[in-house]
């Protein structure tokens, strides 16, 4: 498989993301990037494509629903978040969509800081094999992955990415 060029990939996310806050009149969001790949994503996009900053984050780790099986992920980070979010228009970027189950993690962890008016979310890449019902509003590229493979996204900087398989990684 051939991965997408990182920088077209991102400049196609930063055009979506940018019509649909147009399209949507949304002014002064707040985006929250998801640890760690989203966050390097949002620093990104704000860095290069002039998107609105500032930057807040959310850890996601006490919110995963394989929290009881896996246990807790040794570099759990706090999340940076207004004290509220009450009302807000929020850009939730994530660097890979799959399953949906890291989205509903980072949503049920938002909505701890209130009720946002609106969340629109990003995705660097879509690799599909959804098991929740969540699309992303704005998508740099969708790939099909096979059963074994996932996407990783390297950062802060440069981004890259690298494909892993279930024995090997290139």
């Amino acid at each position: 498989m051939t991965l997408p060029d990182i920088k077209a990939t991102c400049t196609t996310l930063a055009q979506q993301l940018k019509q649909h806050i147009c399209d949507n009149q949304i002014d002064n969001p707040i985006v929250v990037g998801i640890h760690t790949g989203g966050v390097w994503v949002a620093q990104h996009l704000i860095d290069e494509f002039e998107l609105p900053g500032p930057l807040y984050s959310v850890d996601i780790s006490f919110y995963r629903d394989d929290f009881n099986q896996k246990g807790l992920n040794p570099k759990v980070q706090g999340s940076s978040l207004p004290d509220t979010i009450e009302g807000r228009d929020l850009i939730l970027i994530d660097d890979v969509i799959m399953s949906g189950r890291t989205v509903r993690a980072a949503i049920n962890e938002l909505f701890d800081y209130g009720r946002p008016s609106s969340i629109t979310l990003a995705c660097l890449l879509d690799v599909g094999q959804r098991q929740l019902p969540f699309q992303p509003d704005a998508c740099g590229a969708r790939l099909a992955l096979e059963a074994n493979q996932r996407i990783k996204v390297k950062g802060p900087s440069p981004l890259s990415l690298y494909l892993k398989n279930s024995d090997t990684e290139s």
